[in-house]
């Protein structure tokens, strides 16, 4: 069979992108097929099966960092061939991009601002990103929504034969079993929760852009004695203190634990009674279909990609855009005080998850990386 090599920047167990990655891996070598890791760091667990490569390179400037990366692993590669390359960050050179991202250039002000064009990190990301979706280009792209390939399309007029959109791809742990009340009044219990309590959620790495901010706000919003009845976890790896800091600052610190990343995330899922996802932009989230799997109603910003799906199984509300604080606090506090409500989103989550493809992204992405023809890369501009 054929030798794969899969490119990250970074590995731990928590990140969405790290963990479709894993199950990517895992199921092409399941297929036979042979698997090689370059990376600059691996936390947790290294399966058996991986060729694990750690790239020995250093800067004070990450972008300088990643440069570097693609440096040592294009080299390493001429050296070594394989028959794919896969990569989950944007970089020269690949076969095939997973776009766990959204769109760099669509995040920076249009029309990009002269003075831009001098900055060594929009440089570098930006030609990061051309390399991969200008049609001079050779990579295949997996996307996850719609809203990225617009934003792509818009942006570098990448051709549609490079660009596949997969489905969600849920892992089937994340379905709500038998005993799930049983789970939950465990976790409750664990929490110091009583019967008629609130357990607000927060789940994903990358605290200010998931909008922990805005969740904050919205928590302090809250009347006193709503406060008392509420507790609000959020889960994570990333800096905590930033946030400790704000809630002590907003007299809600009693009420708010933050925790590091996890593997016991069904439990919470059960536990709760809120996800709460305000997030400032999501490429996808793969959190809200968890939630709903597991009948967790959501309160989610409009601009996440899959957003979509919450609106569509009609199990939570969406935050419209342009986000106003005071919108989602009144947002907040009606889900709150309204139980038959949120015993609605709930149903019409569970009943919505029996018929929807939520599960498949795994075994198309392997479809696509082993039988796509990859075509000669064509003549790409210098800088």
């Amino acid at each position: 069979m054929s030798l794969y090599a899969f490119c990250l920047y970074k590995y731990f167990p928590f990140g969405g992108l790290e963990r479709d990655f894993l199950r990517i891996a895992t199921a092409c070598h399941e297929k036979g097929h042979s698997i090689r890791v370059y990376t600059l760091s691996w936390q947790g667990p290294l399966p058996a099966f991986i060729d694990l490569r750690i790239v020995p390179v250093r800067a004070i400037q990450n972008h300088v960092v990643y440069r570097r990366f693609q440096r040592w692993v294009a080299e390493d590669l001429q050296q070594s061939p394989v028959d794919r390359t896969i990569g989950f960050n944007k970089m020269p050179g690949l076969d095939f991009y997973y776009a766990a991202d959204i769109c760099y250039i669509d995040t920076i002000k249009q029309p990009v601002p002269w003075y831009y064009h001098f900055n060594p990190r929009f440089k570098e990301f930006y030609k990061n990103e051309k390399s991969v979706f200008s049609p001079l280009a050779k990579t295949q792209v997996l996307l996850l929504t719609l809203q990225q390939k617009q934003a792509f399309q818009k942006a570098y007029h990448t051709p549609d034969n490079r660009l596949h959109i997969l489905p969600p791809g849920i892992s089937p742990d994340r379905l709500r079993p038998d005993n799930a009340e049983s789970i939950r009044n465990a976790l409750r219990l664990e929490f110091a929760l009583k019967h008629d309590d609130i357990l607000l959620l927060m789940v994903g790495s990358g605290f200010k852009t998931k909008g922990v901010d805005r969740a904050l706000l919205a928590f302090c919003a809250l009347a006193p004695t709503v406060q008392q009845s509420c507790k609000l976890i959020i889960i994570g790896q990333d800096k905590a203190a930033p946030f400790l800091q704000l809630s002590r600052r907003l007299n809600i610190a009693d009420r708010v634990h933050i925790l590091p990343g996890r593997n016991d995330i069904p439990r919470f899922l059960l536990g709760a009674d809120l996800l709460l996802h305000p997030a400032y932009r999501e490429s996808a989230g793969m959190i809200l279909l968890e939630a709903l799997l597991a009948g967790l109603p959501v309160l989610v910003s409009d601009v996440c990609g899959y957003a979509h799906y919450i609106e569509k199984a009609r199990c939570g509300a969406l935050i419209t855009s342009p986000f106003k604080q005071e919108a989602f606090n009144a947002l907040l506090v009606k889900a709150i005080e309204d139980k038959n409500l949120r015993e609605h989103w709930q149903a019409q989550g569970l009943e919505y998850a029996k018929t929807a493809d939520l599960f498949s992204l795994v075994e198309k992405a392997v479809y696509i990386i082993e039988t796509n023809t990859l075509p000669a890369p064509a003549h790409e501009e210098t800088e």
